[in-house]
């Protein structure tokens, strides 16, 4: 989820998150944990994953300025289904589930919130239908227009797990360019 103006929510209602810096491949929500906070990447990159049939598979690359938590857990107390990492050293800024309730009580986050989440559930369904409509192939060339500094950004075997494929699949796609 993209958050335009975290700085300004941050600024009135600073006493409600907490800056933490985390060390790369630290775990900040294990699958089956019910999730406390929701987190605001101020710099890094952190990655939603669950694990399948032994296999890693991700589900998004969180990076600056985007917000991420499992929403169902956080909203609801329940279980996780994934688990959330950072990929790199990362300065996030955390919310827990009282001080989102808290902010919700302010109309103008409580109107930003929901644009972000229209926003995020928009591209929640469009990533779901690529997998449906489009080739592995035709994935790849979307992920190349749309969020080219990913493919810069992280190890191909996580790119490959993001687009539903294998690193030796995503090997060849390259290769054809």
């Amino acid at each position: 989820m993209h958050i335009p103006d975290i700085k300004s929510f941050l600024n009135t209602e600073v006493q409600l998150f907490q800056e933490v810096t985390y060390p790369a491949k630290t775990i900040l929500l294990n699958e089956g944990q019910i999730s406390a906070k929701m987190f605001f990447v101020e710099n890094g990159a952190l990655r939603e994953y669950f694990y399948q049939d032994g296999r890693e598979l991700t589900l998004e690359f969180v990076t600056e300025n985007q917000a991420v938590a499992s929403f169902d857990s956080f909203l609801n107390a329940s279980p996780s289904e994934f688990l959330i990492e950072t990929l790199e050293p990362s300065t996030v800024y955390e919310l827990t589930a009282d001080s989102f309730r808290k902010l919700l009580e302010n109309q103008e986050f409580q109107q930003e919130f929901n644009t972000l989440f229209y926003k995020r559930f928009s591209e929640i369904s469009k990533r779901l239908m690529s997998f449906i409509k489009y080739s592995p192939q035709e994935r790849y060339e979307q992920l190349l227009k749309n969020r080219p500094e990913l493919l810069l950004r992280f190890p191909q075997h996580y790119i490959a797990s993001y687009l539903g494929i294998t690193s030796v699949s995503l090997s060849r796609i390259r290769n054809r360019k």
